[in-house]
């Protein structure tokens, strides 16, 4: 780093570290202050939000709408309960072939995908119940998230416990206080569901059943078969459909300012920061943008829902390990990979978005070994990308980058697949995977991690997007360049 260079960035750092620190010094030398009027602008958050935006003119050019391209990003927070009806209603279409008019849903997911009530999953268990022909779901719950399903799709239908475990008959808020063994609530809930009644003679579920849940099935509802609907909703959920993938893009969108701010810090602040830094000022600022942008209606239940903000920051020998179970926490290493990860969802849609760096050692020279593992990684996202069209089959794309993995002498430092499908739960199939024979739908949206790690000379690197199958190749959702200009830095 030339004399120049050093004093441009000083001046940076001073002009963002006065902020930042005038933020600080003003809640710990002046505690006795706090209850009187703080100065405007003090925080540690305004100061974030008055950092230097420089890297967001460098992000690639937004192109919405074409072939092969992301929608234009929705201007919407969530998707409405008409969407989750649909949905809900094309279920009971594809189900009907299985001679199925009742449907059980027990994953939290599945859920929430199909009715709109989002809730936190615990021990305490919960299901959804609908028939065909119902005018809404049925509940089975506990008390502690009854404001939250009275405030979505219900018409009255639920069968609620206390909590878990469940006394029977013990109700405190009735006031019911009793106490007793807790009950069994699958057998609480098939008696709901018993009394509620079920229309025709099957019921599907959205997955396979114990056979001790399946003893309780055969006792309380005896005429009852039970279908395994499971394969349908995974093929329902694995095509996106429009109005998802325009949440997508505008999550996106927040993804990519995380990841130009996340830039901006590092290069304003180098080595004189540690990754928890990097990652909790990023954090800070991705989630009071996000949220300050979201209609939240003063806090009531059912608005935001599913919209999340996250940033990991990894320096240094920590990436050489594809799940590192030890704490990323190390200062900002020259001669060394750097690791910004953003995890971002909008009303349920979005994904992650990885973005390796490459830091210059004290003379400004670049790893040669690390560099080489970077241009292969890095290379890989676009094997993927432009393989993944309508009609692909997940295993050959998977060969494709694996062959090109071994062909360029990485095979030491292959540990994992290439990618993962994405939806509300982070991983579901089909994967970009040796063993996986999928064929790929269109709007299909698949994550992008062709990593390599070499943790004897302590250097690793993985990517990440949201790719989406398209027609002619997959795009990426993401604007955040993988290039040397934005990636190789010099601190």
């Amino acid at each position: 780093m030339n004399s120049l260079e050093k004093s441009r960035r000083d001046i940076m750092k001073m002009t963002a570290l006065g902020a930042i620190a005038g933020g600080l010094v003003s809640r710990t030398d002046k505690v006795a202050a706090m209850q009187g009027a703080a100065a405007p602008g003090r925080t540690i958050t305004a100061a974030l939000k008055a950092m230097p935006k420089n890297s967001e003119a460098l992000l690639l050019p937004a192109r919405y709408g074409g072939v092969d391209q992301p929608p234009k990003p929705a201007t919407t927070d969530m998707l409405p309960l008409s969407w989750h009806k649909s949905r809900m209603k094309a279920l009971f279409a594809k189900a009907a072939e299985r001679g199925v008019q009742s449907l059980l849903l027990r994953s939290p997911e599945n859920v929430t995908y199909y009715t709109g009530y989002s809730y936190s999953n615990t021990e305490r268990p919960q299901a959804t119940f609908i028939n065909k022909d119902d005018g809404a779901p049925w509940y089975f719950h506990p008390m502690v998230d009854d404001q939250l399903v009275r405030s979505g799709w219900f018409d009255g239908g639920q069968r609620v416990f206390f909590d878990f475990p469940h006394a029977a008959g013990g109700f405190p808020n009735q006031g019911k206080v009793v106490t007793s063994p807790g009950i069994d609530l699958m057998s609480f809930m098939l008696e709901g569901i018993r009394d509620r009644g079920v229309q025709g003679t099957k019921i599907g579920l959205d997955g396979e059943l114990y056979p001790s849940e399946m003893a309780k099935f055969r006792k309380i509802l005896p005429k009852v078969e039970i279908v395994d609907i499971g394969d349908l909703i995974l093929e329902m959920r694995m095509v996106k459909t429009p109005e998802e993938l325009a949440l997508w893009s505008r999550a996106y969108s927040y993804h990519d300012r995380v990841q130009a701010f996340a830039r901006d810090y590092l290069l304003t602040y180098g080595t004189d920061i540690t990754d928890l830094e990097l990652k909790m000022a990023s954090e800070l600022w991705l989630r009071d943008t996000l949220y300050s942008e979201l209609d939240l209606a003063g806090g009531a239940p059912n608005h935001g829902v599913g919209s999340i903000g996250e940033v990991e920051v990894r320096s240094g020998p920590v990436n050489a390990y594809p799940h590192p179970n030890q704490p990323y926490y190390s200062q900002v290493l020259r001669d060394a990979p750097l690791q910004v990860v953003s995890y971002i969802m909008v009303g349920l849609c979005g994904g992650e978005n990885y973005r390796m760096y490459q830091i210059a050692d004290q003379s400004g020279r670049f790893d040669p070994h690390g560099t080489r593992l970077w241009e292969v990684s890095q290379h890989c996202c676009d094997i993927q990308r432009d393989m993944q069209k309508a009609g692909a089959v997940c295993g050959d794309i998977a060969y494709a980058i694996h062959k090109y993995q071994v062909d360029n002498g990485m095979k030491d430092y292959i540990y994992t697949r290439a990618a993962h499908g994405q939806t509300t739960e982070g991983h579901m199939p089909p994967f970009i995977a040796l063993g996986d024979r999928t064929v790929l739908p269109k709007n299909s949206v698949m994550s992008e991690e062709p990593g390599l790690y070499d943790p004897v000379n302590k250097v690793g690197y993985n990517w990440s997007d949201s790719i989406v199958t398209g027609e002619a190749s997959g795009y990426r959702m993401s604007r955040t360049p993988y290039s040397k200009e934005w990636l190789f830095v010099r601190l």
